[in-house]
């Protein structure tokens, strides 16, 4: 038989927790049980590997301080790891003590997140063990105390060893029912294979570098696309104007598809062209893009998709007719 600890405290020398799972430690091997303990502070940067240390377990204990406030994020980095790395499998098939001691107050609050955490992981669960602790010292001479842990420690063995099954309850109910979650659909292989990746510092700063990367290059093609789109027909209308001196004239296209009309005011020589809203024009047309590209490819020209009634236009149209004048495409 074999149990794993996995310690969410940070180590410090008056850590109550410690002292109970000593105890515990001690009555397990003396039942011949092989203990091993991870205290997950030391294994802060490669967390997403502890949940395959399950492998060759029986039970476990989640043990904990509540300083104060909750399990701590050690604890919790712990449980995220599991719940997205772990082999659901094997949990099921695992017993879990939870041990919370605390120095402030919330060690029942505790015992119930980890309690809840393991139900809904899909796990066993065994009575939990919780205390609050004023006085180490005085903790630690009580007979009393240690009796208490060390019948929790031979509780847990007999549930092991007698694979006492527990009554359902509403948290596996809901799990099944009701959770919908964003879990990743992975063999217990490549779940392993992935949590070794999400613990590998250097991998994952290639992977965020390589995001990045990519980030920049569709945000710049996103930014020329909306340029070139913005120049549109613009550089069409410059490249084959035809200013005429004395002559002033201003035309608002709107052209299906886009969401602003393309302004051109024609002062003589100057033309100045640009997509807005501004509609005090002397004249208002409204053509598609496929009939203004026949128009700037000299296949067409706007007094001839008037006349045909594909361009619709409306105000002067003497100043109208003039548009093949000032921009001759063919």
């Amino acid at each position: 038989m074999k149990i794993n600890i996995y310690y969410g405290g940070r180590g410090i020398l008056d850590d109550p927790t410690l002292y109970v799972l000593k105890k515990m430690e001690e009555v397990l091997e003396e039942l011949r049980v092989t203990v091993e303990r991870y205290n997950i502070y030391e294994h802060k940067n490669e967390i997403a590997l502890l949940p395959q240390t399950f492998k060759d377990t029986d039970a476990i204990i989640l043990a904990t301080t509540v300083e104060w406030l909750g399990i701590g994020g050690f604890m919790q980095q712990f449980l995220d790891a599991c719940w997205m790395y772990a082999d659901k499998e094997k949990i099921a098939q695992t017993y879990m003590l939870p041990v919370v001691m605390s120095t402030t107050y919330g060690e029942r609050e505790g015992v119930l997140t980890l309690e809840n955490a393991w139900e809904i992981l899909g796990g066993q669960l065994c009575s939990g063990l919780c205390g609050y602790v004023d006085d180490l010292l005085a903790f630690e001479m009580n007979k009393e105390y240690t009796l208490i842990i060390e019948k929790k420690a031979e509780n847990l063995y007999r549930t092991i060893s007698q694979k006492i099954k527990c009554l359902p309850t509403s948290n596996q109910a809901v799990k099944r029912s009701v959770l919908r979650t964003q879990s990743l659909d992975l063999t217990p292989q490549e779940s392993e294979q992935l949590s070794k990746y999400v613990s590998d510092d250097t991998y994952v700063e290639t992977q965020k570098k390589d995001i990045e990367e990519l980030a920049s290059l569709f945000r710049d093609r996103m930014v020329k696309s909306e340029t070139e789109e913005g120049m549109e027909y613009i550089n069409d209308l410059k490249s084959h104007f035809n200013g005429q001196q004395g002559m002033q004239a201003s035309y608002y296209l709107m052209i299906k598809g886009k969401e602003k009309g393309l302004v051109i005011r024609i002062d003589g020589d100057e033309l100045e062209c640009y997509y807005g809203n501004d509609e005090n024009v002397d004249v208002y047309g409204k053509l598609s893009e496929e009939l203004m590209d026949e128009i700037t490819s000299g296949r067409m020209t706007f007094q001839r998709a008037f006349m045909t009634g594909d361009m619709t236009a409306k105000g002067n149209f003497k100043t109208l007719r003039m548009l093949d004048s000032f921009f001759q495409f063919m």
